[in-house]
């Protein structure tokens, strides 16, 4: 199985970066734990095109580890939001280091890698298209059955937490159910203003990701700033918006 493979291929970088203490750890540990659980929701039938999920998954992942890999040669090489969330201060908090990784992740990654599954011909046919969203609108059911696990495991694996961190425990996890829903809607809007850019020509769709890059490392600004930063992007929002054409 792909997702098994992609899954070893994790967990093997995993164990490298927790014996070197490096805080990448913990953005790898709590994407293998869902990948664990989109693969099991894979086989438990969830998805209408499972198949089309499974090479979504792996694909997804692979511009995720290209960028873990590429930063352990030359820590220059990713593209900036994955930069920025590899160059974290190694002692910020497990959840700012996973919340980094979101970003480069979900609002840089993630409208690509649709793009790259989901060809024009898929496109140009609504009765395809529509199933590939309510697909991708699917893993929020994955993500949000989640959110309280991960809490947990990110206390586990050494978070601090302050009395009001605690007392807002609850209050963020429901803004994380907010805030992965809303960059969910972004990442869609932007993989079809990539897929125009793709119809375009190379060049233009190279414009295109390079916009992407630039907002999703503008967002890491906010990110860093102290408070309750859950709270503050389910008001403001997480996710980013390609400017118009």
């Amino acid at each position: 199985m792909p997702v098994d493979e992609l899954i070893a291929r994790m967990q093997g970088l995993l164990d490298g970066l927790e014996e070197a203490g490096d805080p990448a750890r913990f953005f790898l540990a709590t994407y293998l734990r869902t990948t664990r659980a989109v693969g099991a929701a894979i086989d438990g039938d969830l998805f209408e095109d499972p198949d089309w999920v499974t090479a979504w998954d792996v694909d997804f992942a692979d511009l995720y580890l290209e960028a873990l890999e590429a930063h352990r040669r030359d820590p220059a090489a990713p593209p900036e939001p994955w930069r920025e969330a590899f160059g974290a201060d190694p002692a910020t908090r497990p959840e700012g280091h996973v919340l980094l990784g979101m970003n480069a992740h979900i609002n840089f990654d993630l409208p690509q890698s649709l793009v790259r599954v989901i060809g024009p011909a898929d496109f140009a046919d609504p009765a395809v298209l529509a199933g590939r969203r309510r697909d991708h609108e699917r893993i929020d059911e994955v993500l949000v059955g989640r959110v309280a696990a991960e809490d947990r495991a990110l206390q586990a694996a050494g978070s601090r937490r302050t009395g009001l961190d605690r007392l807002l425990a609850v209050a963020n996890r429901r803004a994380t159910r907010v805030v992965l829903r809303e960059s969910r809607r972004k990442v869609w809007a932007n993989a079809e203003a990539l897929h125009v850019a793709r119809l375009r020509g190379p060049e233009e769709h190279a414009r295109r990701v390079a916009q992407l890059e630039r907002a999703a490392a503008a967002r890491v600004a906010d990110l860093r700033r102290g408070g309750p930063v859950l709270l503050r992007l389910a008001v403001r929002g997480f996710g980013v918006v390609l400017p118009p054409g």
